[in-house]
């Protein structure tokens, strides 16, 4: 089977690779030449971990192959997954395929749409007396382990009434199929819901470890360790229970807004959301508050912030709480040097001149006040504390991840703080107590 996916954004780039790393012959198809260009020779125009090698793989063997030529994709292809990242022309697309097909087409919508899309589609297809099989297929990736989110996902969401249709996605999926993915097959608009009920969830969990985070720090407990307690429960799960983190992402707040809005046209209070989007919110001001608390006020200091990515192994700022972060410090006066391994292009385009750049951490920490980790990048752990130290005016680290290594860092003589934990080191018990 001949697949396509049309989309040279990032939903577009990571299904073509992913699918063509499956085995199967894919074309990627998109109006804008250049970026057609450039990802034929393996220039992703984004960062995400293993990305870049799968595409330039499956390219060299002829897997994956990307054209400019949208009628002749619509004949070639058997199966089209539309993976633009925005919804905007997905209508006028999908009626021209289905006027260019051979045949009807399956056309899958990866593309993030608002609930009742599918059926409207298929409404459209009908008055234009065009034929094609709909199929609303959600996608539940993270930047950063997207990737592995492909290969390895916890269920296929097929929204769908065709047989037809949902045999050939358990062909395309046949190696997901054959390890136990669960395979859940409704109709559209639960499909399409899925994805935007999947978001708020997560902004829920997310913002409800961080007030406890807050409690934590008033009562001399240890956040970290309530959240590996509470994710060992079965009913509750680790994943995106840490202190710390933010709710962002490419799509987060539009999956967010989709659903607040589908809830208001239907005359229904989605209060815990609404909560759980204000803590999410709020969690810059929080830490700023912390970063002002340490140094009794942030007016003219300079504050070296490692991490602007949302989270590691991504060059997307979208959501990146150490973006809000940078834009309230220095609101309330404060100087900001900043480093990013991969994501310092994009913050320069939210940030707007208003914050130095550095090559790499020691840069950063050079005669800076405070040093604040805003991302839980791996390599942070391995940096050479000792010449952090020398570097910084005063020896304060601001973990906001709780990435490092408290009691080293204070044997070292820094003064560490993190998030969800008390912020004073444990007192030696005496011999033989």
């Amino acid at each position: 089977m001949h697949l396509g996916v049309y989309g040279s954004g990032y939903l577009g780039t990571l299904i073509s690779a992913c699918l063509a790393d499956f085995g199967t012959p894919v074309s990627c198809c998109h109006q804008d030449s250049s970026a057609m260009v450039q990802m034929a020779q393996g220039n992703v125009p984004f960062f995400e971990k293993n990305l870049a090698e799968i595409i330039r793989r499956n390219v060299r063997v002829g897997r994956l192959a990307y054209s400019t030529d949208l009628d002749a994709f619509a004949r070639k292809a058997q199966l089209i997954f539309l993976a633009e990242d925005s919804s905007q022309h997905l209508e006028d697309l999908v009626l021209r395929i289905a006027r260019v097909a051979p045949k009807p087409p399956i056309l899958v919508i990866i593309t993030p749409v608002p609930v009742g899309t599918g059926s409207v589609l298929e409404r459209k297809l009908a008055q234009n007396g065009s034929k094609a099989t709909i199929v609303s297929h959600p996608v539940f990736l993270t930047a950063g382990c997207a990737v592995e989110d492909f290969n390895w996902p916890d269920r296929i969401i097929l929204g769908t009434s065709s047989s037809e249709a949902v045999h050939a996605m358990k062909q395309v999926f046949h190696p997901l199929v054959m390890r136990g993915v669960p395979v859940i097959v409704t109709n559209h608009e639960t499909a399409e819901l899925v994805r935007e009920a999947a978001t708020a969830y997560l902004a829920t969990k997310i913002s409800f470890i961080n007030e406890v985070a807050n409690l934590c720090e008033k009562v001399n407990a240890d956040a970290v360790h309530l959240s590996l307690a509470l994710g060992l429960d079965k009913k509750i799960a680790p994943r995106c229970l840490q202190p710390g983190a933010g709710m962002g992402g490419i799509f987060a707040e539009s999956d967010m807004d989709l659903l607040c809005e589908l809830a208001r046209f239907n005359g229904v209070s989605l209060k815990v959301l609404s909560a759980a989007r204000e803590v999410n919110t709020n969690l810059a001001d929080r830490l700023a508050e912390k970063v002002g608390a340490v140094l009794e006020h942030v007016e003219g200091k300079q504050v070296a912030i490692l991490g602007l990515a949302f989270k590691p192994n991504t060059n997307s700022v979208a959501g990146s709480f150490s973006i809000d972060l940078v834009k309230t410090l220095i609101a309330q006066g404060a100087k900001v040097r900043a480093y990013d391994p991969v994501a310092i292009p994009n913050a320069k385009l939210l940030l707007n001149g208003s914050v130095q750049y550095s090559d790499d951490a020691y840069a950063a920490a050079e005669g800076s006040d405070v040093l604040v980790v805003g991302t839980g990048w791996p390599e942070f752990r391995s940096l050479d504390f000792e010449r952090i130290k020398r570097s910084l005016k005063r020896a304060v680290i601001i973990d906001t991840k709780n990435l490092l290594d408290a009691t080293r860092l204070r044997a070292m003589g820094f003064e560490y703080l993190s998030v969800g934990r008390s912020n004073v080191a444990p007192k030696a018990e005496a011999a033989g107590a």
